[in-house]
């Protein structure tokens, strides 16, 4: 299995809202994906199999030194096999290239093995005030 990870690359909305309703068990939204990352994220990076989309993340930032990983996606069947490691590392690439600083992320208890054994991030400490 050939995956290709492309930082900034193209996507329709509908592929990512798919990916982002199984990933997050929800159904699927109409959300204007493109709009949201031009408009406010450092970058983005897309994985593809055969020109499908099979994983994403959105790479947000605060315009300076500090960028924030979200929505981590990577289609169901292909779970637990790399290429969610691969998009993170992507990720980091493309915020390093960016001269960013910092890469946080935050994450459900379930996910932490992945983020810290797979991707190489540190825990630490951070506050949270639910909205």
């Amino acid at each position: 299995m050939t995956i290709t990870y492309e930082w900034r690359g193209e996507f329709e909305n509908t592929a990512v809202n798919a990916l982002h309703a199984e990933g997050f068990n929800h159904r699927v939204l109409n959300i204007d994906w493109l709009e949201q990352v031009h408009r406010h994220s450092l970058g983005w990076v897309c994985a593809r199999r055969d020109g499908e989309l099979v994983g994403f993340v959105n790479v947000a930032w605060d315009g300076g030194v500090h960028a924030f990983i979200l929505d981590t996606l990577v289609r169901g069947d292909l779970r637990r096999s790399g290429i969610g490691a691969e998009l993170i590392a992507a990720a980091v690439q493309g915020a390093r290239a960016a001269q960013c600083e910092w890469l946080h992320v935050d994450f459900d208890g379930n996910l932490r093995a992945f983020y810290f054994d797979a991707c190489g991030f540190k825990p630490t400490e951070a506050g949270l005030i639910a909205l």
